[in-house]
């Protein structure tokens, strides 16, 4: 009888852990109020930038940087708990002569709306339309993390000057599978982002940025993707970096350079 009450109360506990797990998974894997706590301050020469999706919700952004005719605008798509903001000054940093832009995700304020990876995919082709009809330009996407997913799914269906993945990883099903084995993911998880399926069979100008020591996204979920990307122009992996702390390392800042330098010298050919 003791033995069969443990396996019941085992099993109890699995279910639990398992239901506790679907329920809040919108909320781990997007955890709006986390980034929205960490939101930095933005330079006087900031603009604020907002665009409606077509079902009514807002996304706020921000634009740092000149507009140039010849260099390309930088949009970037942060991770699950980066701040646009953040994300906005990361890449100003970076290329301080360029115009960049981040928008902060649905659901993370102060955007309007409910976070998911079906409408981080909308919204991002919403902004690239409303940027292309406000003025044509030249735009090359940076996905940093779960942003990676998205930067790919806006190469896949529109024209770019060039996708920049950083830390990515082959599909948000098989990363889940890494951090919740014990769990049916592949029931459970409804947020998908099939980031080798989105960059096959693409043309647009690629460069991978990983880190060697990365836990989140373990290097084994981002080597599918350097055989599946047809046009691979930069590769490198910073092998003392974890996913966190790879931004401050010199080795990525020359990386990022080098990839938009690429990028600029096939679009002036």
């Amino acid at each position: 009888m003791w033995l069969l009450t443990l396996v019941l109360g085992i099993a109890m506990l699995y279910a639990g852990l398992v239901l506790v797990t679907a329920l809040f998974q919108t909320r781990m894997l997007f955890p709006a109020q986390m980034a929205a706590a960490n939101r930095p301050l933005l330079p006087s020469s900031a603009e604020r930038l907002e665009v409606a999706t077509p079902d009514g919700d807002r996304l706020i952004g921000a634009r740092l940087g000149k507009a140039s005719g010849e260099k390309p605008l930088l949009l970037g798509f942060g991770g699950n708990a980066w701040n646009a903001d953040a994300v906005a000054l990361t890449l100003h940093g970076l290329f301080p002569d360029h115009e960049v832009m981040a928008f902060h995700y649905r659901g993370y304020p102060p955007s309007s709306g409910e976070p998911s990876a079906k409408a981080l995919f909308a919204d991002a082709l919403t902004i690239f339309d409303h940027l292309q009809q406000e003025r044509p330009r030249k735009v090359v996407a940076v996905g940093f993390s779960i942003g990676s997913g998205v930067a790919a799914n806006l190469a896949h269906r529109r024209e770019l000057a060039g996708l920049i993945l950083v830390t990515p990883f082959d599909s948000l099903k098989a990363l889940a599978r890494e951090h919740f084995s014990w769990a049916p993911t592949n029931l459970l998880l409804r947020h998908h982002m099939p980031t080798i399926d989105l960059v096959k069979n693409r043309p647009t100008p690629t460069a991978l940025i990983a880190a060697g020591r990365d836990t989140i996204v373990p290097p084994r979920r981002t080597v599918p993707l350097r055989s599946a990307i047809p046009n691979l122009v930069l590769d490198r992996t910073i092998a003392d970096a974890g996913h966190n702390d790879l931004y401050q390392h010199p080795a990525f800042v020359a990386a990022m350079r080098e990839a938009v330098a690429a990028f600029e010298a096939t679009a002036s050919r």
